[in-house]
Formats: structure tokens, C-alpha cells, sequence
């Protein structure tokens, strides 16, 4: 019997619509899938309801995987696929397993022979770094800052020291309620001429993307309360 395929569905950043920013062929190759693994099971459904409105959720089986799961769940999904069913890997936005749950699932897979298909889509983490003027060549994603503020400024600051002295884009992501405590942070710990690019609600229609030193960013701070945002540093 042929195994699956593992697909890795690229989902929505915001509330865009999905001829948008989502290829063509997504609703093709979807129609075929009536397995998935899932971070989260409504934002799934509404996003599966919103390529096809007349898709059949009822029907279809969902396997929650999201950062509390571990090796039995991902093994529930593994057995579909070794059954010879294809099967689809959704996060809550974007795209599965960059800066989200899933790389454990993807890894099984290729222990054990699953093909595994990644599918074009938006990630906050490229389009803020293709918009923000620094160096694409030589960058790093650091995922989230710690919560206590002593650790925080002192990520920052080992942030900005290589951002000078590798000339590398520093990026991190937030959650959005805390996100003026980091910017808050950002202005108390770098330099002033140093850059900073903050990349809000990206895709969406109240998409913003500005770059300005830390001097402007002080003059004229933004408000980015409860949004989706991606922040980068550089030299």
C-alpha cells in the first residue's frame, strides 16, 4: 500500500481573502484532503470554509497538534498516513512550523519514509523582512523575547550587538498584547541610531510597515496594541 502525503497548508494571516495571498491551486489540492492535523480546530474549520464555502467540515477529521501535544498525537495523524490517506498540516496563521507547532509531526514523517509537501503561502517573518529594507542575505529569527524584563533588555541589547558586528537582520515576533512593552524596551536598550522596522497586520487592509531609526521611533511611537506585528533590527 502507498503511504500519504503530508501536506503543510499554508493558512491566512488576517482576515484577507484567500484568492488574495493563497495560490490557485490550494482549493484543488485541498478538495482531495479529508484529514488534518490542526492547531487549533475553529480557526481550522472557518479557514477550510473559506476556501470552499460548499466543503463538507463534518465530514473531515481533525487531530489537534499544537505546542501542549506530544509524540501519541502525532502518531494518530502518522497512522492516517501510513493507511495511504494524504493529510493536511494547518496552523492558527500562516505557515506550519515557522514560529509555530509542527516540525516534531514533520520529522516523524521522514523517519518513516511520508513524503512531505510544502505549499506556498504568506509568512509574516519574509514579507516584514522583504518590506523592511535590511539585509536579506544574512538574518536571524529569534522567536519571542522573555517576559522578564531584565532577560528582555539583555536580548535586546545581545540583539543589537550582532546586528552590527555580523551585519545581520534581527527578527522576533511578540504576542500582541505585549508588544508596546517590547517596543517600550527596544526604545530603552538600542541605540538611537539604530533601526527599527515594525511590520503590523501584515497582508490585511490596515497593513502597516515603517522603518525608522530609534531617535524617530521615540518622536512618533506607534500603536500596536492586540496587533499582529513583526519587529527587526538592524544596523
Amino acid at each position: 500500500m502507498n503511504k500519504g502525503k503530508l501536506y503543510l497548508v499554508p493558512t491566512l494571516l488576517g482576515d484577507t481573502s484567500p484568492r488574495d495571498v493563497l495560490p490557485a491551486g490550494l482549493g484543488d489540492i485541498l478538495s482531495r484532503i479529508s484529514h488534518f492535523a490542526v492547531e487549533d480546530l475553529r480557526t481550522a474549520r472557518r479557514f477550510l470554509r473559506k476556501i470552499d464555502k460548499d466543503a463538507d467540515i463534518d465530514s473531515m477529521h481533525f487531530f489537534l497538534l499544537n505546542e501542549h501535544s506530544g509524540p501519541e498525537e502525532a502518531e494518530e495523524i502518522l497512522e492516517v498516513l501510513r493507511q495511504g490517506h494524504d493529510a493536511g498540516l494547518l496552523s492558527e496563521a500562516g505557515l506550519p512550523c515557522v514560529a509555530d507547532p509542527g516540525s516534531g509531526l514533520v520529522s516523524m514523517a521522514h523517519a518513516r519514509g511520508i513524503r512531505v509537501v510544502p505549499l506556498s503561502g504568506p509568512s509574516s517573518i519574509t514579507l516584514a523582512l522583504m518590506a523592511s529594507g535590511f539585509n536579506g542575505q544574512n538574518f536571524a529569527f529569534r522567536g519571542y523575547l522573555p517576559v522578564d524584563a531584565k532577560m528582555r533588555a539583555a536580548a535586546i541589547r545581545n540583539m543589537e550587538q550582532d546586528a552590527y558586528r555580523e551585519d545581520q537582520t534581527q527578527i522576533f515576533i511578540e504576542t500582541p498584547y505585549r508588544n508596546m512593552q517590547v517596543f517600550n524596551a527596544l526604545i530603552a536598550n538600542c541605540l538611537p541610531e539604530t533601526r527599527l522596522c515594525i511590520a503590523a497586520n501584515l497582508s490585511c487592509e490596515n497593513e502597516m510597515i515603517k522603518t525608522r531609526n530609534i531617535r524617530q521611533w521615540k518622536e512618533n511611537p506607534p500603536m500596536l496594541n492586540k496587533q499582529p506585528a513583526v519587529f527587526l533590527i538592524y544596523k
